[in-house]
């Protein structure tokens, strides 16, 4: 796989589900390993949520290092920092959140949450699909619905099955849809949380999926069979 094809099947999805903004190509660069050179850092400090709706409405690339990341809860989900105890201990989600009845409730879904080791990623690079410089090790998908049906549908085209997933409500662009699909190297769904949702453009409609790159090939064949393109 290089670049090249990764582009083209960023186009083929955008053309088959009728994709009104791009799907995002996002890759985290482990420490001790060099960020490629031509892309730019990023020039304002944002969320992860808001870099991956930046990217897709903008068709911008860069790259951001942990300082730039301004949610170090999404920051230290991806590894570049140490997520806040107040996180991990659920007094967070519970007492300012106010998402859960009890801290213990909090802090039980919080632990089921996928993180990355602490200071393990130096940086997290972004893209859109179709014009990525780089292969990218997760592709994120802010889309509605029926968009969502049509991926599972072709990533099931050829084996069969069902897609397994898991969400919470909670870190859903970070976890969910990066270091969940990363660390698992499977597909997964994700409704959204109060940070996607409060602090993008993202839309009541939307929702989220994450793919790992490594099943690109087969979804866009997939989708060749289930939507074939409209003349």
């Amino acid at each position: 796989m290089d670049v090249k094809e990764i582009n083209s099947y960023g186009q083929e999805l955008i053309e088959y589900l009728q994709l009104i903004t791009s799907p995002v190509a996002v890759t985290l660069i482990l420490k001790g390993r060099e960020i490629p050179e031509g892309i730019k850092r990023v020039d304002l400090g944002m969320t992860h949520c808001q870099f991956v709706d930046r990217v897709r409405r903008t068709g911008e690339e860069f790259y951001t290092l942990g300082e730039d990341q301004l949610c170090k809860i999404g920051a230290g989900t991806m590894g570049l920092n140490e997520i806040p105890p107040e996180v991990f201990s659920g007094e967070s989600y519970y007492k300012d959140f106010k998402l859960f009845s009890t801290q213990g409730a909090a802090r039980y879904t919080v632990e089921k949450i996928a993180v990355l080791p602490p200071d393990s990623v130096e940086s997290v690079m972004y893209a859109p699909l179709e014009e990525a410089s780089f292969i990218p090790d997760v592709v994120v998908f802010i889309c509605n619905p029926r968009q969502v049906m049509l991926l599972t549908q072709a990533h099931l085209y050829k084996a069969g099955g069902r897609l397994e997933t898991g969400f919470s409500g909670a870190q859903s662009l970070c976890s969910e849809s990066v270091v969940q699909v990363y660390k698992e190297g499977r597909a997964g769904v994700s409704v959204g949380c109060i940070g996607s949702r409060g602090s993008t453009e993202m839309e009541d409609e939307e929702m989220l999926m994450g793919i790992p790159v490594q099943l690109m090939a087969e979804v866009v064949s997939g989708l060749k069979e289930i939507c074939p393109k409209k003349d």
